[in-house]
């Protein structure tokens, strides 16, 4: 009896030591992740905000390590930098390069080719249209991620429920960002099928964007809309006064727009977005999925966003909107004017 409860002792002892083991190599597995934005804008810095936040959550979960700020780098919208940076993160041997924007995604797709390297992209309007996946669905490659999709039509109505009278358009984006490029045909499609003109300005710089408003501003336009344009967004800090002035509603299709001074934004949850990127990090890294076989994920597009100090500055009141858009929107928020979310 006296050997049975000896060996059995044993026999828990070297349970205990293995399940120590274990926990103590998982608790030293390192994943080294690169994250790479395209510009400082308050949009693309909400969503790498919260892939860090969610990386570090899942990794206590988990009891593995997200690794990022030593492979974090902002391109600053410049294309010279970004190819550097690409080359750097492979050098560096990350494990996974998390893409924040549709030109970030483009350049690692084309880096990463001949290495075993992933990419999972965050913010990409149009990933098919892009060549970034073969389908939604099943992207084929070693390419997935978020898609930040806006439905254009949708923002068209919030347009025409601000302004009933509604005659003219302007259309103010940059012809470089090709996440405007399915946004603004279906614009113009909703114009000429709603007997409303259209007038477009385009901008490859804040300098531009600028001369751009004023001229659409000239050309006496009733409002403005950019889509999930990175060029425009980056000057909006730079424009909201001179179409406050004018009265001239501008209509983004993100929050950030009207936090940095449109009237109003609508799209996706860009907080949601940064975590739902980083879910598909630690699915792939931690939770063996691939990504040939991850379908790109798509988000509600039903949130309207009012900076309610560009709504009474331009006349409108903030009620009367709140009762024209329900119809549209699924979510109504508030908003006041501000270079980055708190």
């Amino acid at each position: 009896m006296k050997k049975k409860l000896m060996a059995l002792a044993m026999a828990l002892a070297l349970t205990v030591s293995a399940t120590a083991c274990g926990t103590d190599k998982t608790d030293d597995t390192v994943y080294k992740v690169g994250i790479v934005n395209y510009v400082d804008d308050a949009s693309l810095n909400q969503i790498v905000e919260n892939i860090e936040k969610q990386l570090d959550a899942k990794g206590k979960e988990l009891g593995v390590k997200f690794e990022y700020a030593d492979y974090y780098d902002n391109a600053q919208a410049d294309s010279a930098v970004l190819n550097q940076i690409a080359a750097n993160q492979i050098a560096d041997g990350v494990d996974v390069i998390v893409a924040v924007a549709t030109p970030v995604a483009l350049v690692m797709q084309a880096a990463t080719e001949d290495t075993d390297i992933p990419v999972i992209f965050s913010a990409v309007s149009d990933p098919v249209g892009d060549g970034l996946v073969a389908s939604m669905e099943a992207p084929g490659g070693n390419v997935t991620g978020t898609s930040d999709a806006l439905d254009t039509p949708t923002i068209m109505q919030l347009i025409k429920a601000a302004n009933p009278n509604l005659s003219k358009l302007g259309l103010l984006y940059d012809t470089a960002q090709s996440s405007s490029r399915q946004a603004i045909a279906d614009a113009k499609a909703w114009c000429d099928a709603n007997g409303v003109t259209y007038v477009e300005k385009m901008g490859s710089s804040t300098d531009d964007v600028i001369l751009a408003t004023q001229s659409l501003i000239a050309d006496g336009v009733d409002a403005v809309f950019t889509p999930s344009d990175n060029t425009v967004m980056t000057a909006e800090l730079s424009i909201y006064e001179l179409l406050e002035e004018a009265k001239i509603p501008h209509f983004g299709g993100a929050d950030s727009f009207a936090l940095n001074g449109a009237f109003c934004g609508y799209g996706v949850d860009y907080a949601n977005l940064g975590i739902e990127t980083a879910d598909m990090v630690v699915d792939l890294l931690v939770n063996g999925k691939d990504t040939a076989s991850m379908p790109v994920r798509t988000f509600d597009n039903g949130i309207a966003t009012v900076n309610t100090e560009i709504c009474e500055k331009i006349g409108y009141d903030l009620e009367t909107i709140k009762t024209a858009f329900e119809p549209f929107c699924n979510s109504f928020r508030e908003i006041q004017t501000a270079e980055e979310f708190e």
